[in-house]
């Protein structure tokens, strides 16, 4: 049967990206052939995400008696249920749910949400005994339990937050500070899903469960990305500009050199020429001005020829510090030129990005913040970005 009145649960949970990664590494990890998270409450229990290899039959929004479920004695007791094998168990040999049902092993682990809401469950069952109940196993139930309950907290937040928008009861503003929030917000989840990746890596050698870790650990760190570039984003339309902190660097030309090396590593393909000018000391924020460079040599890679090198140099020449990024390819018309710091803003043309058309946008606010500037040009086969700022 379908919950209906229950949908708005059931969506929350299908609104949460991870979710499938996270049923098929719990699969993986435990071995079990169905997996599900539940909204159980003392007169009903509903899938809201499933994955079922055992033809079980049962879809996200259907329900079952939660009298003849588990699920109700981890509502009532707030604690976890493992069973590594039900012929064997004391407790639950005789029980009913398990003849109903027909499993040897299950796991149902309590999801609370931040402000102790009971919500429901993570649980799994297999008619075939499995090895659940080692302290490995039953934390990483639990942090993937913790993880769900974060991103349905942060479902709501965005749900209310939407509302208030669409009932036009906010401001420009509030829609900028909710952007901010929200990536703030979202740092918490996307480390917490982070760590649970690096666990299974360090905790699991099975091939299946390593390559979904590694997966969720790429996914994370793009997601991570993507919400660093919509906070500077806001934070430069609110506050006037990045917020830099700057100091002498004595050897500015070391954290420039790391940042081609880390991305060489990422596009081991793609050839990068370098001219890097050795004890460059310079007043500016490292991090800032690696991350500038860090966006525009990502763009050139992303961007520019295959075939053809990109180009960095860096020098300091009476007074001025000069960084310049080129790369080769089709010329870009005047109008694209115009357009290319703008916020949001994407040419047509330009294939592959993953991004939101802020990483221009974050280089111009860098460069002002360091009072200096960066300008684009491209003619002859060749399209440059050139920063160039005072170096004291």
């Amino acid at each position: 049967m379908m919950a209906d009145d229950l949908s708005p649960r059931v969506d929350e949970i299908q609104a949460i990206g991870a979710v499938p990664k996270i049923l098929e590494t719990v699969a993986a990890l435990t071995g079990l052939g169905f997996v599900c998270i539940a909204h159980v409450t003392e007169s009903s229990w509903t899938a809201c995400a499933v994955l079922d290899r055992l033809e079980f039959g049962l879809k996200p929004g259907g329900a079952l008696d939660v009298t003849t479920t588990l699920c109700e004695e981890v509502r009532d007791s707030g604690e976890a249920i493992v069973i590594d094998s039900v012929r064997d168990s004391t407790r639950y040999c005789d029980h009913h749910t398990p003849r109903i049902y027909g499993f040897q092993s299950y796991f149902s682990i309590p999801i609370f949400r931040p402000d102790g809401e009971y919500f429901g469950t993570l649980c799994g069952l297999d008619p075939a005994p499995k090895r659940l109940s080692d302290a490995t196993t039953v934390s990483t139930l639990t942090l993937f339990a913790e993880l769900i309950a974060k991103q349905l907290d942060v479902e709501r937040s965005l749900y209310q937050t939407r509302a208030a928008l669409l009932d036009e009861r906010e401001t420009a503003e509030l829609r900028e500070q909710f952007i901010a929030v929200l990536g703030h917000d979202l740092r918490t989840p996307l480390g917490a899903i982070r760590s649970g990746a690096e666990l299974l890596l360090l905790k699991h050698q099975d091939a299946a469960t390593r390559d979904i870790a590694r997966r969720i650990r790429r996914s994370t760190t793009r997601m991570a990305a993507l919400v660093d570039d919509v906070v500077d984003f806001t934070r430069g339309r609110m506050g006037g500009g990045i917020a830099l902190g700057l100091r002498l660097e004595p050897e500015a030309d070391l954290f420039l050199r790391q940042v081609v090396d880390e991305l060489r590593d990422v596009h081991p393909e793609r050839a990068v020429d370098t001219r890097i000018a050795p004890g460059m000391a310079l007043r500016c924020d490292p991090d800032r001005l690696s991350q500038l460079l860090s966006n525009l040599l990502k763009n050139a890679l992303v961007h520019g020829a295959a075939d053809a090198p990109v180009r960095v140099d860096a020098f300091v020449d009476g007074g001025i510090f000069t960084l310049s990024v080129a790369n080769g390819g089709r010329d870009l018309p005047a109008e694209v030129l115009a357009q290319l710091f703008k916020p949001y803003w994407r040419a047509a043309s330009r294939h592959g990005s993953e991004g939101l058309g802020l990483g221009l946008y974050i280089v111009d606010q860098i460069a002002r913040g360091h009072r200096g500037r960066v300008v684009a040009t491209s003619g002859g086969g060749v399209t440059a970005f050139t920063f160039t700022m005072p170096a004291a």
